[in-house]
């Protein structure tokens, strides 16, 4: 199928329709044309590809083996959540969020401490954590080389919140889990990064910093999101702290101290 956001422009050539140049300036599907009272053959193809492709990314197991090979020399463990199968996770989010029981075991005896735990999630994205989790901790890696990395856990079936029992399991005072993102109709396999100080279960999503939108299709790059973790890692340390009193660029001796909430403009 051909696509008008592939051909070339020239000031002697005129586009093909008036909507040809602002299509390339956005994934969103605008100025699609009709023929008849429906909309083009080529582009209701494209629709059902991209609903094809997020479908499978929600419900795409993820290769735990393949990963493990991505992420050497690195070690690995593989945990699960309280969810049993993916049916059960889509429809009970809590139980994604806990780790099961002879899980927390096995990390508690390989207990720290460490600076820093990174966990890899399936989410709602398994394409998104299959292509990029491993280039993106290696990455991260690069980025902090100062810190002591605990092993690297990945989890079936989880939910961001489930970072926090593995991190308190392995004595992390960081814990960073890289999560598939809710797939869409322009992007299936954008992946998040979400950052947690002091990890330990009944944290709020509010004590967390996020990275989101990694992906090859217009989103962020593996060293643009390293250098963002790697500066949130290093101020978090410093200030015990992290979430909505953490600003990713904000100048770190204007923090408040921690625990308390940064003014903003206008209060």
């Amino acid at each position: 199928m051909s696509d008008d956001r592939d051909r070339p422009l020239t000031e002697d050539a005129a586009p093909r329709d008036p909507w040809t140049i602002l299509r390339r300036a956005t994934k969103a599907r605008i100025g699609l044309g009709r023929s008849g009272n429906a909309i083009p053959m080529d582009e209701v193809l494209r629709f059902q590809a991209a609903h094809a492709m997020a479908r499978d990314a929600v419900h795409g197991m993820l290769d735990v083996a393949a990963l493990e090979r991505d992420l050497a020399p690195l070690a690995t463990i593989a945990v699960a959540s309280m969810a049993p199968d993916r049916a059960t996770y889509l429809r009970r989010p809590d139980m994604g969020r806990l780790l099961a029981p002879d899980d927390a075991e096995r990390l508690t005896a390989l207990r720290g401490p460490f600076d820093i735990v990174f966990v890899v999630g399936d989410g709602l994205s398994s394409t998104a954590v299959q292509r990029h989790a491993a280039p993106m901790i290696h990455a991260c890696r690069q980025a902090l080389p100062e810190l002591s990395i605990a092993p690297v856990v990945i989890a079936r079936q989880a939910r961001v919140a489930i970072s926090d029992p593995i991190g308190a399991a392995l004595g992390a005072r960081l814990s960073v889990i890289l999560i598939g993102e809710r797939p869409g109709l322009t992007v299936s396999d954008s992946l998040g990064l979400y950052l947690t100080h002091d990890p330990r279960p009944g944290r709020r999503d509010s004590e967390r910093n996020c990275i989101s939108n990694v992906h090859r299709h217009g989103g962020q790059s593996y060293e643009q999101a390293a250098r963002t973790l790697a500066w949130l890692a290093r101020e978090a340390l410093r200030r015990s702290l992290s979430g909505v009193a953490l600003k990713e660029g904000q100048n770190a001796d204007t923090l408040e101290s921690p625990g308390t909430m940064p003014r903003i403009a206008g209060e």
